[in-house]
């Protein structure tokens, strides 16, 4: 198990974790990196979003986790650290601004030119309203009241209630490194290092543009003024058959279906 990070007391590092997060090389181009942060900034669940800002080649967002220590122990008011034993009052849970992402009638806020931006998209069509999240499908959502379930248990729409970030983290970042692999699991879990810049994580925090009590999103069937889908195109991308499925979705082979 990694080494709980160095901390001299119980602090906001217990509540959450400060980062910087890769969207996208610049390379790839504004319209390509509007879909990417489109898609990342719109899981607001768990993740408080800065502003957007470019730097040597790539685009970034601060950004602040709202995922727990692992050993924070809380008791009423009070609170304890199980790793190094500091005990006093619970530490105050930090303010969350709120981040909508779907406002009145046919107005979202979306990236556009690599800034957030509110604007009115075009209503989607009745067909597309009943679509799959992620496919582009018509027809009826064979998603809704689908088994699916994120790790922490919790069922419907589970491809949109989790993602993988790339938290810019260098290796002589060890502190920094130990806070985010100290989070509570399996909020943030799967932490791995394939870079010296960086290291890989798997967050539970829901997409902002699903409907209310709902699988369907917002966004499907919408366009930009400029014609682009208004959904993200990594949306529309649906993993390799039985790969990278969670549990109880409709699409993972059932016991005796022949694989094609």
């Amino acid at each position: 198990m990694t080494a709980p990070p160095a901390c001299t007391r119980l602090g906001a590092q217990c509540r959450g974790v400060r980062v910087t997060l890769r969207v996208g090389s610049l390379d790839e181009g504004e319209a390509s990196l509007d879909h990417e942060a489109t898609w990342l900034l719109g899981h607001t669940q768990n993740i408080t979003f800065g502003d957007l800002w470019a730097g040597e080649g790539d685009l970034y967002v601060d950004a602040r986790l709202h995922v727990p220590c692992r050993y924070l122990q809380e008791n009423g008011d009070g609170a304890r650290c199980t790793a190094h034993g500091f005990e006093g009052a619970a530490p105050p849970r930090a303010r969350r601004v709120a981040q909508p992402r779907q406002l009145q009638r046919d107005w979202f806020v979306i990236v556009d030119r690599m800034r957030t931006a509110t604007r009115q998209l075009a209503p989607a069509s009745a067909a597309g309203r009943a679509s799959l999240p992620i496919l582009a499908q018509t027809g009826p959502n064979p998603c809704a009241g689908a088994p699916c379930r994120t790790a922490d248990n919790t069922r419907g729409a589970a491809c949109c209630r989790d993602l993988q970030v790339e938290i810019m983290c260098t290796r002589r970042q060890s502190r920094l490194e130990a806070l985010v692999r100290s989070r509570r699991s399996p909020y943030l879990c799967k932490v791995t290092r394939d870079s010296d810049y960086s290291i890989e994580a798997e967050l539970i925090s829901a997409c902002g543009y699903l409907e209310a009590g709902g699988v369907n999103c917002t966004l499907h069937g919408r366009v930009r003024a400029d014609g682009r889908s208004a959904k993200p195109d990594l949306c529309f991308d649906w993993p390799p058959k039985d790969q990278g499925l969670h549990p109880g979705c409709v699409f993972a082979a059932k016991p005796g279906r022949a694989k094609k």
